[in-house]
């Protein structure tokens, strides 16, 4: 005697309607797999959000407690955050809102900023606002990644070339970002003499302001003539060393004083903020890669 799983077996064994159910069955499951959208990078909407704050002198524990407790606090009263992530540092905080999958990034942007500027008259004394707010979203992680190096090249050139070629990848459509990682960049560094400043009775706090003017374009104007419009523009940003030596500081004498006769000016590459090293395993030879040692390091940039 057969129970219900028997008595259903032997009626889909004897039916002609099996055959027909079998082939309808195949097909729904390849018009399914034709017709399900398929992506290399599925499109995951995940907003979040920083918060940077600055509070300068304040220690990590006073910024914990006087700035990110009351912040998350706020923050929570929004309904479609999931996590809040916090550090606080020396002088600085960053807080991080993540909001849930499928959260429209805009509507999640505009209710994060109007309740964080509704808590903005409660921000102890010191705090700098408004704080700097970044949205962000999964799709911020690099997809391509070049590394430069070369035995013959130090950090500073490998820079360099990177930078330019930065500069080429950023001109490609559809790249939403390019940053690098390692080598040292380019500084203009400018050493004062306070024996020089002194005698000229030049003070340093007067020459940072006059090189920050210096450093700029401004528009002046407009002239119109012959039907078309001419833009004016007065003043010429900084591009190298001689251009930083020349700028007049004062006037002793009746003749200019230059910063470069109060000050050495030093072009050159900045201190290391990260490092970038390269190395090779015993079987580099077998990829084409020739004149290395295993083991060793070297400079490189990505």
């Amino acid at each position: 005697m057969y129970g219900f799983a028997g008595r259903l077996a032997n009626y889909f064994i004897d039916s002609k309607l099996t055959p027909i159910i079998i082939l309808v069955s195949l097909a729904l499951g390849l018009f399914a797999i034709v017709a399900t959208p398929k992506e290399e990078e599925p499109q995951i909407i995940v907003p979040m959000i920083d918060i940077m704050i600055a509070y300068p002198g304040a220690t990590p524990e006073e910024v914990e407690r006087r700035v990110v407790a009351p912040l998350e606090k706020k923050l929570w009263e929004l309904k479609d955050i999931e996590y809040i992530y916090s550090a606080s540092m020396e002088g600085m905080a960053i807080v991080t809102a993540r909001f849930y999958v499928g959260t429209n990034p805009v509507k999640a942007l505009v209710d994060l900023n109007t309740k964080m500027m509704s808590a903005m008259d409660v921000a102890p004394p010191g705090v700098i606002l408004p704080p700097l707010v970044k949205p962000k979203s999964i799709d911020d992680v690099p997809i391509l990644t070049l590394t430069l190096w070369g035995k013959n090249y130090d950090s500073y050139d490998l820079r360099r070339m990177a930078e330019a070629l930065e500069n080429e990848i950023k001109k490609v459509q559809n790249v939403a970002d390019v940053f690098i990682v390692g080598g040292r960049p380019r500084e203009i560094r400018i050493i004062l003499d306070p024996n020089r400043l002194s005698a000229y009775r030049i003070s340093p706090l007067y020459i940072a302001q006059l090189i920050q003017s210096a450093n700029a374009q401004t528009v002046s104007g407009k002239i119109v003539q012959g039907g078309k419009e001419f833009v004016v523009r007065t003043g010429e940003f900084l591009k190298s060393k001689e251009d930083v030596e020349n700028i007049v500081v004062g006037v002793f004498g009746g003749r200019p004083v230059y910063l470069k006769d109060v000050a050495t000016v030093v072009d050159g590459p900045s201190e290391v903020k990260d490092y970038v090293l390269m190395g090779f395993g015993p079987k580099h030879e077998e990829k084409g890669i020739k004149g290395v040692k295993p083991g060793e390091l070297y400079p490189a940039v990505t």
